[in-house]
Parts: C-alpha cells; sequence; structure tokens
C-alpha cells in the first residue's frame, strides 16, 4: 500500500530514458504487448525467457554444462536475465519504490516525532488517514480495471487514463464530502476538518491525492515502471525539506498544520511533471508500439462489466488498509495513542506492498501475455516469497529496535501490531498473486468474492478483538483473515501454475 500508494497501494489493495540513454530493456521500445523485439526489429511472440533455468512447458533447460557451472553464473547474471523479463523489471521497479518510500518514510516520521509535539503528530496522522481513506481507498479501487486494460487500450489510451482519472477523483470527492457532514460521529481528533476552508482544503488534497495515487499504476500499467522510484525519491527528499521548514511556521497539528501541508503540497507540485512525462512522452510510444497488438482497443461496456466485479471487492479490501486507521483514531480518541498506533500500522503496510508490487507487474504482464500466464505465476510467486521472506524476518526480529527510533513509547505500544502484521505478509504474498492472476484473466466474480469476504473476515475480527487487545488486535485479525483466506485459494492457483487455466476458487 507504500506511504503514496501500488501501490502507493497496499493490499488486503513508472516513464523513460530517451532513445540512446541506456539499455535497450529501459525503454519503451524495447518492449511489445507480448515480449521482446528480436535484433531485426521483429516481434518475438513468445515473450521473455523464464527464469530460473526452467523452460515454459516447466521442462528443465538444458545448460551444456554441469550444474556447479550453471550456478557459477552469479548473481549478476541472473539479474541480468530477470531485467529482460518486464514481469520482473516492472516488479523490481516498483519493490525499489516500496523501499525508497520506507526508508524515506522512516526519516520523515522520525523528524515529524522530534519536531513536533506528541498532540500535533497524532492529529497530524489522523487527518493524512483521512484524506488517503477517500483518496487512495476510490483511486486504488480503479487500479485492476488500469493495470488490466492500459496494456491493450491501444490509441484510446489517454483517453482511458483520463477517465480513470475523472471517474475516481469524483467518486473520492463525493465519498469525503459524505465524511465532512458526518464529522460528529468521527470523534473528536477530526474537529479540526469543520469549517468551509479547512473542508475546501481537504477536499482539493483527496482530489489531488487520488491522481497522485493512481499514476504510479498507470506508469506501469505503461510498462515504465522504472520512474516510480524515481517520483517516490524527489517527493520524499522535497517533503521531509518542508516538513523541517514548517516546523516552527506551522507547529500544530490538523489540517492546517505542518505535518499535513508538508505531506500534500510536494504531492501537487509532482502531479506536473509527471503527467508531461506520461501524455507527453510515454503514451505516444505505447500506442505506437502497440498499434497492432492492440488495435481493437476495449469498448466502454467491457470494461465496466470488469469494473461491475472488480470494484467492490477492490474496494472492500482497501477497506482494511484505509478505513482501519481512522476507525481506530476514532475508538482510542487519544492523538498521542493513534500515534503510536498509525507508525507500527504504516510500517506493516509496508511490508505489504512488496507483494502487492509484484502483483501488479503480474496483472500487467498476464494482460500482455496471456499464454504464459501459468509460468508467469510460478515466478512471481517464487521472487517475492524469495525477497520478502528476509524482510519479514528481520522486521520480526527488529521491530523493538526499529520503533525504538521514533522514542520509546512507539516500541512499547507498537512492537506487537508490527510484529504481527509483518508474519501477515506471507500469506497476503499468496492472496496477492492469485488476485493478479485472476484480475489478468477477468474473472471479476472470483476477485469479488476473494476480496469481499477477506474485507469481511478481517473487519469483523477487528471489532471483535480491539476491546481484548487493543490495537494490537488488528495485526491478530490480518494474521488470522489472511491465512485463512490463503489457505482457500492456493488449491486453484496450484492448479494454473499447473496447467496454466483458472478453476473454480474455493470458498470452503
Amino acid at each position: 500500500m507504500s506511504e503514496h500508494g501500488t501501490g502507493r497501494h497496499a493490499g488486503p489493495g513508472s516513464g523513460a530514458p530517451t532513445p540512446g540513454s541506456g539499455p535497450d530493456i529501459l525503454r519503451p521500445g524495447a518492449n511489445t504487448a507480448s515480449g521482446l523485439r528480436t535484433a531485426d526489429g521483429k516481434v518475438d511472440a513468445s515473450g521473455p525467457a523464464d527464469d530460473g533455468g526452467v523452460t515454459r512447458d516447466g521442462g528443465e533447460r538444458a545448460t551444456g554444462g554441469t550444474a556447479t557451472e550453471a550456478r557459477g553464473t552469479g548473481l549478476m547474471d541472473r539479474l541480468r536475465k530477470d531485467l529482460r523479463n518486464p514481469l520482473f523489471l516492472q516488479g523490481y521497479a516498483l519493490m525499489i519504490n516500496t523501499g525508497i518510500t520506507a526508508v524515506l518514510g522512516l526519516g520523515y516520521w522520525f523528524l515529524a516525532t522530534h519536531l513536533y509535539s506528541a498532540t500535533a503528530f497524532g492529529e497530524g496522522q489522523a487527518q493524512i488517514s483521512a484524506m488517503r481513506l477517500f483518496s487512495s481507498l476510490t483511486g486504488l479501487a480503479f487500479a485492476g480495471a488500469m493495470a488490466r486494460f492500459i496494456p491493450v487500450a491501444g490509441r484510446r489510451t489517454a483517453e482511458f487514463i483520463l477517465r480513470g482519472y475523472a471517474v475516481a477523483g469524483a467518486t473520492g470527492l463525493v465519498a469525503a464530502l459524505g465524511f465532512l457532514l458526518t464529522l460528529p460521529l468521527w470523534g473528536s481528533v477530526y474537529a479540526d476538518l469543520g469549517g468551509l476552508g479547512p473542508g475546501l482544503f481537504f477536499l482539493a488534497s483527496v482530489l489531488v491525492w487520488t491522481i497522485f495515487t493512481l499514476q504510479d499504476v498507470t506508469l506501469a500499467g505503461l510498462r515504465n515502471a522504472v520512474w516510480v522510484p524515481v517520483n517516490s525519491l524527489a517527493f520524499g527528499l522535497v517533503k521531509m525539506g518542508l516538513l523541517i521548514a514548517l516546523a516552527h511556521a506551522l507547529p500544530q497539528g490538523g489540517v492546517f498544520g505542518g505535518i499535513f501541508v508538508s505531506w500534500i503540497v510536494p504531492t501537487a507540485i509532482a502531479l506536473i511533471p509527471i503527467s508531461w512525462l506520461i501524455f507527453g512522452v510515454i503514451i505516444p510510444k505505447h500506442v505506437k508500439n502497440t498499434e497492432v497488438t492492440a488495435a481493437n482497443p476495449p469498448r466502454l461496456r467491457e470494461v465496466g462489466r470488469f469494473l461491475a466485479g472488480d470494484f467492490p471487492g477492490a474496494f472492500s479490501i482497501l477497506l482494511i488498509l484505509y478505513l482501519v486507521p481512522v476507525i481506530v483514531a476514532g475508538w482510542l480518541d487519544d492523538a498521542p495513542t493513534f500515534g503510536y498506533f498509525s507508525i507500527a500500522h504504516t510500517l506493516g503496510s509496508m511490508v505489504g506492498l512488496l507483494a502487492a508490487n509484484m502483483a501488479v507487474s503480474l496483472t500487467v504482464e498476464g494482460s500482455f501475455n496471456a499464454a504464459q500466464l501459468g509460468q508467469s505465476v510460478r515466478n512471481a510467486l517464487r521472487r517475492t516469497f524469495l525477497i520478502v521472506g528476509p524482510v519479514v524476518a528481520v522486521v520480526v526480529l527488529g521491530a523493538p529496535l526499529i520503533l525504538g527510533v521514533f522514542g520509546p513509547g512507539f516500541a512499547e505500544a507498537g512492537t506487537p501490531l508490527l510484529r504481527l502484521m509483518a508474519i501477515a505478509v506471507l500469506p497476503q504474498t499468496v492472496i496477492e498473486i492469485c488476485l493478479s492472476m485472476l484480475r489478468a484473466q477477468s474473472e471479476a466474480r472470483k476477485l469479488a468474492l476473494v476480496q469481499i469476504g477477506m474485507a469481511v473476515l478481517v473487519l469483523t475480527s477487528i471489532a471483535v478483538l480491539f476491546p481484548h487487545f487493543g490495537i494490537a488486535a488488528v495485526g491478530y485479525a490480518m494474521l488470522g483473515s489472511q491465512l485463512l483466506v490463503a489457505l482457500l485459494i492456493f488449491p486453484n492457483m496450484r492448479r494454473v501454475m499447473k496447467h496454466g487455466k483458472t478453476s473454480q476458487v474455493a470458498t470452503g
């Protein structure tokens, strides 16, 4: 879910150098809708080579040497091979983005906890959580459709993306307006949003963040996720600088405090260059490269049918990430304690993003090359666990030290929650890959079944456990629910990996 989304989105829910400026694999023209260009410029429709010495039919690839010699190619050879595979290139770029976001996020929150009072920090976090609820919740609910159809939108790519921005933005604004009209129901921590001025600024922030969130998905859908980390790096550095600059000018919490202002102003500024890159540079190249393979763009009715099944499920599962902090803030009604919760929850969600990032890439590549979906699922699952596993181990073991950076209160209150959320990422990986597999095949009903069921399990569990375990209840609920769902859906994933086609999702 990065702190700004797809991912700048976490689950339980990208331009190019100019020609000649780098390796061909980094240029939009190097990849086509179904594979790589050959030396003579023709399209290799068979798709990128598989990894790990395995052929597309699952057999061992002849190496012409011993196993020891094959292993001797080294890590760099494996990495170079991976970077020729669009599935891994896009997935790694989004994972790097998550790493950059996590490091800069730690720096940002470290500064915020030391430059602002505990109350101001908690209030600022509460306002950001509310803003992200309506922007990310609605924006990322459309992310699946954009990742699914941007690769095949052809000459209508720009039109499709702009419509996605408009619909997601309007939906977010309506939802946020309903929130503002019912502020007394959400607790005193949101009282600062009352009044015309704060309300309008909040609504504008929702619209800005919605578009900012969808830009990552757009870049990934255009096979240019390599620009996402660049954007995140610039955004994170400017945000930290502004946070420091406003510490004395706007020391208070709330929507006009230094924390919220330093968060949203760089976001608005970042929209300008990234929008120019997408619409002025990348889309024209994408349209040219896919003029044959995407000669018949999907019609509005086809997109509508997909959204009818995908949106309710995606919306439901995003409630887990974005509604829970807002509800917890209201239940606690204590800004400093919510600050402890928000840091642990944010870090746990960032770990989950690693799984979601590779899943987004799987949706895109599954849409480009459906014939290789089974192999792509195997590759994505294997690579994601190789990366996520060590990260989870580090977070579980080092949770007290990681949170202790922000202060002893954060470590004491947040360690159980962070550990539980980190462990929950392991079954979440299976869920994310399965959802992307279904999304690539437009299996909207099955998507909705898994996602809505997951949301009901998590939200119900939190409500039941919160009076007994406090903020740690969120971790227990996520771990138990995701483990159960992963066990239920894995048999179907296994059939797809073996046979390359889906069967009915297991539900019990």
